[in-house]
């Protein structure tokens, strides 16, 4: 059932989803994915946040099993993407004179999607509400990663109702606080959630981490993913350097090819950074690597190298979703090359060396090489040298 007592008074009421392939009908859950509900238990009672619309009834017999046949006197929306709203109409339907509690943009859009517009509350950055026994104060947090997102805070419990901040992909299996489980595998799924889904978003990331850091804060409880609190600093760690857009040493390579030629100057490449050293090597072929992990990786890595064929005069299409991707998360500070093939024409490239340039993603020019068909020994030697080339600027 996955009902937990974080701290008495605050409980884990949420759900697992293990069936759902695409989040956002885009990245692969291998794992699964949780949709994270809480209770706050005071004199009166604030449900924090909602779940999905397809895990409502679920979520309904969790609160049962928490507060019986009372109702919840508030529900607290930190954050209105339908994953965690989905199930506002429907508790509003169990509990109808339960108060929603949200700031202005919020309101506006839980009446636009589900046409409630009646008991509710708009909150404003550091405006509390009081339960009896337990304060919720609020930080509004805009752009992380929508325009209303905010975070809950219960100072009496030192307890931070994050939303989608800190969040990872990947069900929940049995236990709910980080200190019972293996967080592990969480790791580098919290890794993939903050590059697809926030990782445009680092510099309001950077705002809301100054905006908490005030707050004594003993447990994050996350929309999605474990509850934080023996990794507490762990996590947030990796959130702050993520959303400054800073890396570990490491390179990725990622590449497309149709019959071998730009794979064998992906291999050069790699071979010729492991001769230089570099151990932490990422390789994607884009054909059989799902986006998703691609941009895991060029967010966790310094280096990262594009390879592709010219197609149709003009960029291998997969590649060409790779630079969008790319340039659309407004990646910073990473060391960059390019290599590529063609038959006839040269075109792919000059392509990624537009896109990235456009991406404002180097502080230096890009390092380059291209083939004309078959990669030959010189060919093989520059690949090297583009290699050396991102070494000595790593």
């Amino acid at each position: 059932m996955n009902i937990k007592e974080i701290k008495a008074g605050v409980y884990y009421v949420g759900v697992n989803d293990r069936t759902t392939q695409r989040f956002e009908a885009l990245w692969p859950l291998p794992y699964g994915v949780s949709y994270n509900s809480y209770i706050v238990a005071g004199e009166k009672t604030a449900l924090i946040d909602g779940v999905e619309i397809s895990q409502c009834d679920n979520l309904v017999k969790h609160i049962k099993e928490i507060i019986g046949d009372k109702h919840p006197d508030y529900l607290v929306i930190n954050h209105m993407e339908p994953d965690h709203s989905g199930a506002i109409k429907v508790l509003r339907g169990y509990y109808p004179n339960m108060t929603i509690v949200g700031n202005a943009k919020t309101l506006e859009m839980v009446n636009g999607f589900y046409g409630i517009s009646e008991n509710v509350i708009a909150v404003k950055d550091n405006d509390t509400l009081d339960l009896g026994g337990k304060t919720l104060s609020f930080r509004l947090t805009p752009m992380v990663h929508w325009p209303e997102t905010m975070m809950t805070y219960v100072a009496e419990d030192k307890v931070l109702f994050s939303g989608d901040a800190f969040g990872s992909f990947g069900a929940l299996n049995g236990a709910v606080v980080d200190e019972e489980m293996d967080v592990e595998p969480y790791i580098p799924e919290m890794y993939r959630y903050y590059s697809n889904i926030v990782g445009k978003y680092g510099m309001p990331v950077q705002k809301a981490l100054a905006k908490t850091s005030d707050l004594a804060i003993e447990y994050i409880c996350s929309t999605h993913g474990p509850v934080w609190h023996g990794e507490l600093s762990r996590v947030v760690s990796i959130y702050d350097r993520l959303s400054k857009y800073e890396a570990e040493d490491g390179v990725v390579i990622v590449y497309g090819s149709m019959y071998g030629n730009t794979q064998e100057m992906a291999e050069a490449i790699a071979t010729r950074l492991a001769e230089r050293g570099v151990k932490k090597i990422k390789m994607h072929n884009v054909s059989y690597s799902h986006l998703s992990y691609i941009l895991s990786d060029i967010f966790q890595y310094k280096g990262l190298i594009i390879g592709a064929p010219t197609y149709s005069n003009t960029l291998f299409p997969l590649i060409e979703s790779v630079v969008q991707a790319i340039k659309t998360r407004e990646l910073k500070n990473r060391v960059v090359g390019a290599f590529g093939s063609f038959t006839w024409a040269s075109k792919a490239v000059s392509r990624i060396n537009e896109v990235l340039e456009e991406s404002h993603l180097l502080d230096t020019e890009i390092v380059s090489v291209e083939n004309k068909q078959a990669p030959g020994n010189i060919d093989i030697e520059k690949c090297r040298a583009l290699a050396d080339a991102i070494v000595d600027k790593m």
